[in-house]
């Protein structure tokens, strides 16, 4: 009669208390976590910035493509100085000036990748006012065309051509890479934070579990059912447990200050976090990952643009060894008058042509040592991609096989805690009626909260290998579609 009565008491009492969540309580989950973290996080902050400061470098760039318009001019040019004026005789006077010599002129250009050379043209009109003879002097240029045209030079127009789209995809990936980053470096904060909560729940569980106990055999022992090394033993698990919820408590309050501080939760609110669950209908192969990520990485883009710009230095290295030379040639009309409309009625033809050279006679060799330096680094550049592309594969193989192994650790380890838990909940009634040692009870305590233990760092490993597995190939295997982020 008194086992039954002592076995009803302690199942009454119950192994642990439910969850109660007040209003002062936030309640979330790991993809709610990793949402904020992407939205209000340093990092998240960080990561567009990076993505606005690229979008404007494309800019800039796709400017050098399109006309130009500027309008230059000076505006007044009033002067009112001494100034030495050379006489025929070869001697100097210093000659009072008083004038204004104002101009304004409207530019236009446009570059030519093909070729690299460049189109511009030109309207001009100067107005000179002498104020010590009073009289007003106009000249100007109505339009004028020219062209511009390197010969046997580097043409970084083109090449930039082919490197900047490259570059500019290259920044879109990784800003998609930077937010996949988070979501690993959410997930430890989450897990660690989970973590702490579940010794938490242990710690306490145990203490009031312990204390249950100890009653309950200190009334063995009046019975003299016990001995006192048992009330003793006893007293020692309570201490244990007391110091176990102390420790818990002040780990959940750093993991909680640090998961606040990453995804930037401001408030007092208490956090709860829900346990996930694992994705069980998710498949990965390996060549899809393979094809994903060498389809979205910007490692992959990298690849290509590395080669680019490494055959863009030897023909840079080329171009600028050698004959080198300039073409320019402009038409146009120009004039003088004594009043403005007069510039523009019947204005003089003009032309130029002019073809500059550079021929180097003797440099000692610099031209072909830089072209050479070139060539080599061409070939390093190609070696250290195909070395850095099997590393890629290799990463993402390892991936693979880590993330599988994960999923099934995580079935061993979930099937592990309810074993322990049901073999934790029969050594308590067996000690309650009096058939099991306290030794045994401990070993029974130690291996059902090292069970549950194992199962959430079984859940760490499996997230932080799914999202890596998602940084790696930019993709998402549970929608079975490619990550974008506007």
């Amino acid at each position: 009669m008194m086992k039954t009565l002592l076995l009803a008491l302690f199942l009454a009492a119950g192994f642990s208390a439910a969850a109660f969540t007040g209003p002062d309580t936030l309640r979330l989950s790991l993809p709610q976590v990793v949402e904020m973290a992407k939205n209000n996080s340093i990092a998240a902050k960080q990561a567009i910035t990076v993505k606005e400061t690229k979008y404007w470098e494309w800019r800039t760039f796709k400017s050098n493509y399109q006309p130009q318009l500027a309008l230059e001019g000076i505006l007044p040019g009033y002067n009112k100085s001494y100034t030495q004026v050379l006489q025929p005789n070869g001697t100097i006077l210093f000659q009072p000036v008083h004038n204004d010599n104002s101009s304004l002129t409207m530019n236009f250009k446009q570059s030519i990748a093909a070729t690299g050379g460049t189109i511009y043209g030109t309207t001009q009109l100067q107005r000179f006012a002498d104020f010590d003879r009073h009289n007003v002097l106009y000249n100007g240029i109505p339009y004028g065309l020219g062209y511009t045209q390197p010969l046997l030079q580097f043409n970084s127009l083109k090449w930039d051509k082919k490197i900047e789209p490259l570059k500019f995809n290259e920044s879109k990936q990784a800003y998609i890479e930077a937010q996949e980053k988070i979501s690993i470096t959410v997930t430890e904060y989450f897990f660690d934070l989970l973590l702490a909560q579940v010794n938490l729940s242990i710690a306490e569980t145990n203490l009031e579990n312990t204390q249950r106990i100890l009653t309950i055999a200190n009334t063995k022992f009046e019975l003299g059912k016990i001995a006192k090394n048992e009330i003793l033993q006893l007293q020692l698990e309570q201490l244990n447990a007391q110091k176990a919820v102390g420790t818990a408590k002040r780990d959940m309050e750093i993991a909680t200050l640090n998961l606040r501080s990453y995804i930037g939760i401001e408030g007092e609110d208490r956090i709860v976090l829900d346990m996930p669950t694992a994705v069980k209908q998710m498949t990965v192969a390996t060549e899809k990952v393979l094809e994903e990520a060498f389809a979205n990485r910007s490692d992959a883009i990298a690849f290509v643009r590395r080669i680019a710009e490494a055959k863009r230095d030897v023909a840079k290295a080329k171009g600028e060894n050698g004959l080198t030379a300039t073409l320019r040639a402009n038409l146009g009309f120009s004039n003088a008058a004594n009043n403005a409309f007069d510039v523009y009625r019947s204005p003089k033809s003009q032309q130029s042509v002019q073809l500059q050279l550079s021929v180097p006679i003797l440099d000692w060799g610099r031209s072909k040592s830089r072209s050479k330096t070139a060539e080599a680094n061409e070939k390093f550049t190609t070696y250290a991609v195909e070395q850095d592309k099997q590393t890629f594969k290799q990463q993402i193989v390892t991936q693979v096989t880590l993330f599988n192994m994960m999923k099934e650790q995580l079935q061993l380890t979930s099937e592990a805690e309810k074993i322990a838990a049901e073999k934790y909940k029969i050594a308590s009634e067996r000690y309650v009626l009096g058939n099991l040692s306290i030794t045994d009870l401990s070993i029974a305590f130690q291996e059902n909260d090292r069970a549950k233990r194992d199962y959430v760092s079984s859940l760490k490993d499996f997230w932080g290998a799914y999202y890596q597995l998602r940084y790696l190939s930019l993709y998402d295997f549970e929608k079975n579609q490619k990550i974008t982020y506007e």
